[in-house]
């Protein structure tokens, strides 16, 4: 009789190996780069996927420029004379770009509230990759929402009156300045609840009241004027009137001298403080 003999047991399948880290400056870079994408692609889809919020940010720019240009534009002069709604465009422009801090801190705020960013953080990828793809997608967004700004302007009446080449240079600073503030955003949201983000709109109103956004500063009491001659929006928004060649350009202060210069040295500054500065605040949270 032929002996039954029992049968091995199936070898369980090894775990699969992680990745190990790239240790050259440009494996770094192209891992950063890749894992950047693909959480802006996450954010985007999650993006595209909540109508609500396509809804309101689309709406709210078009509300915007009819309530400033119709219903106060009408009791606002000029410093020096032209028609309201060019000099209110870019200051429109501007404004967008800096209410795109609520944007970015309310969703960082509820992602790490909601347990995404310690997912991310338990996986094999790249710290700044992270942050890079969430900058991504928020500049991506502040895209879509300047374009339908400018057809807005477009619309009222306003015109960019010095050649398609400083149009797009303006928009390029509006960019600049838009991805300057996308790391403030994560910075904050990152040290933040989403209760506390919710209310992130409040302190983002009077920093672009007090700048040249819808009135010169030359028009402001002489303290407050000082004040809004500084504002990195109102070195942004001054060298796109200058770009554009819309009125309410010039002053006597330096600031109001060299918009354009300010426009590119005020990001630049916000991007080599806070960039650094997301990236540790990811890398050490819950330390």
């Amino acid at each position: 009789m032929t002996a039954l003999t029992a049968s091995s047991p199936p070898v369980p399948p090894a775990p699969p190996v992680p990745p190990s880290p790239p240790r050259t400056a440009p494996d770094r870079l192209r891992w950063a780069v890749a894992d950047g994408w693909t959480v802006a692609r996450r954010d985007l889809i999650h993006w595209l996927r909540n109508p609500s919020v396509i809804a309101y940010q689309l709406l709210w720019p078009i509300m915007m420029v009819l309530m400033f240009g119709y219903v106060f534009g009408s009791a606002m002069v000029v410093a020096g004379g032209g028609d309201y709604r060019e000099f209110l465009m870019p200051g429109m422009f501007g404004q967008a770009m800096m209410f795109g801090v609520a944007t970015t801190l309310t969703a960082v705020s509820t992602d790490a509230s909601y347990g995404v960013t310690d997912r991310f953080r338990s996986m094999p990828m790249s710290s700044s990759g992270v942050v890079l793809g969430r900058s991504l997608a928020d500049l991506i967004n502040s895209v879509l929402e300047l374009a339908i700004l400018v057809g807005c302007g477009l619309v009222v009446g306003w015109r960019w009156n010095q050649g398609p080449v400083r149009a797009l240079a303006a928009v390029g600073l509006l960019l600049l300045l838009r991805f300057a503030l996308i790391w403030v955003g994560i910075l904050v949201g990152l040290m933040i609840r989403p209760e506390a983000a919710a209310a992130a709109w409040a302190p983002l109103f009077p920093l672009t009241m007090v700048a040249n956004t819808f009135v010169s500063p030359e028009q402001m009491p002489g303290w407050m004027g000082a004040i809004a001659a500084w504002n990195p929006l109102s070195a942004t928004v001054a060298a796109c009137r200058e770009l554009f060649g819309n009125p309410g350009m010039g002053g006597d202060s330096w600031a109001a001298q060299h918009p354009i210069l300010l426009a590119v040295l005020w990001p630049l500054a916000l991007v080599a403080v806070f960039l650094p500065l997301s990236v540790r605040r990811f890398r050490r949270l819950d330390r």
